[in-house]
């Protein structure tokens, strides 16, 4: 059942996606040729915590970490390790979760280490340009179709394809709540969103391929074709007016 969240409940989601925002932003500048995915995850959990916060993904269905990091044909749920290191040239997913007063927030970002070829740069570009052109269209009204559709037609217009086994979500009381979001789909169908929403949109984008798989450690899914893939996502309110992107610092 998808629930319309009361003004109390948004102020609370808003805070947990603050401290999200706030960490995708500060660790950033850690993120050099060097680092393990497990000193990262390390350094997002203190964020988090730092911030007034508890790491949402800590726990969860027996996930043991802060942060899932997912580096080049990693597309999502990448478990931090001291041997995994960054490289020159990497691109690396980082999904940060985050709970305060019983509320989730959930945002990820693909990020450059380095000097980055150009189909990697072409690749985070449409990540981002996808994302962008899903929530610009969200407002009471819209059909769930038209976001899926508008993430998938600025993949296929640059030569990408997206996966199609993974899904945006509802967010709130809890981390993955309905409905499902496909970055896929046509226009016009769809659940119609109305105000006081919020939906964790996140596209995830192949270089090659849509296929992916499962590795055998449970969580970590990759493209099958081993291609570049990114991973981009913001938690959003559907609004009187429009949207609120509530994990965008430079919207609060």
């Amino acid at each position: 059942m998808i629930s319309i969240k009361t003004p109390e409940e948004i102020d609370r989601i808003r805070k947990a996606s603050k401290i999200v925002a706030l960490a995708l932003r500060d660790i950033e500048k850690y993120l050099k040729p060097g680092i393990s995915t497990l000193e990262i995850d390390g350094i997002i959990e203190k964020l988090i915590v730092n911030n007034g916060g508890f790491p949402a993904f800590k726990g969860y269905r027996g996930y043991r970490h802060a942060a899932c990091i997912s580096v080049n044909h990693e597309v999502v749920h990448g478990i931090p390790s001291d041997e995994k290191k960054l490289s020159e040239g990497d691109v690396v997913a980082v999904d940060v979760g985050a709970v305060w007063e019983g509320y989730y927030g959930d945002s990820a970002k693909t990020f450059a280490i380095g000097r980055i070829p150009k189909i990697a740069k072409k690749l985070l570009k449409c990540g981002e340009d996808a994302l962008d052109d899903a929530i610009k269209i969200i407002k009471p009204g819209v059909r769930l179709g038209d976001v899926s559709s508008a993430i998938e037609s600025r993949a296929n217009r640059n030569g990408f394809s997206v996966v199609k086994d993974l899904f945006g979500h509802g967010i709130g009381k809890n981390l993955h709540e309905d409905p499902l979001i496909p970055n896929f789909g046509n226009k016009g169908e769809g659940i119609e969103l109305k105000e006081g929403m919020v939906l964790a949109i996140e596209p995830m984008i192949n270089e090659g391929g849509y296929k992916v798989a499962t590795l055998s450690d449970g969580w970590t899914v990759i493209t099958v074709d081993k291609k570049l893939s990114v991973h981009f996502e913001h938690t959003v309110l559907v609004a009187q007016n429009g949207v609120e992107i509530l994990t965008c610092l430079k919207k609060m």
